[in-house]
């Protein structure tokens, strides 16, 4: 199931650059993160309350609290450089940058989570670097 769930990320994330590279047009990159930010955050809280989710917030420890708030203030840098970034350049040259998150993550995820890194992760890593620089350049 993980494997359909990450494909259809990959697919809205797709959409998500193309919309927003059309949407964006005369409108300042700040305010269009605030938007989509906006329309995100109802998405999420409609899903809390249709998986009947709500009563959890209770639960949650003070360790997942500031982790997941510190990835709340990682996501919305993120999307603030992206939209400024999509809207000074070619949505074909941000994109594939913008996917270099793979490879830090991967890296990322070895030095803080201890998760493997192999030399299919390494050939990965080269392969999708050499790829954005041959897409951007």
């Amino acid at each position: 199931m993980w494997f359909w769930l990450a494909l259809g990320s990959a697919i809205f994330a797709a959409l998500t650059s193309i919309l927003a590279k059309i949407g964006i047009e005369g409108v300042g990159s700040n305010l269009a993160t605030a938007v989509r930010t906006m329309v995100v955050v109802v998405m999420a809280w409609v899903m809390v309350f249709v998986t009947h989710q709500q009563d959890g917030i209770r639960s949650i420890s003070q360790k997942s609290w500031v982790f997941l708030i510190l990835s709340g203030f990682a996501t919305g840098a993120s999307w603030l450089c992206y939209y400024k970034a999509l809207q000074v350049g070619d949505a074909s040259k941000v994109v594939p940058i913008d996917k270099l998150s793979v490879v830090i993550t991967l890296v990322l995820a070895f030095v803080f989570l201890h998760e493997e890194f192999t030399a299919k992760s390494l050939i990965g890593c080269l392969l999708i670097g050499a790829g954005t620089i041959m897409m951007v350049v």
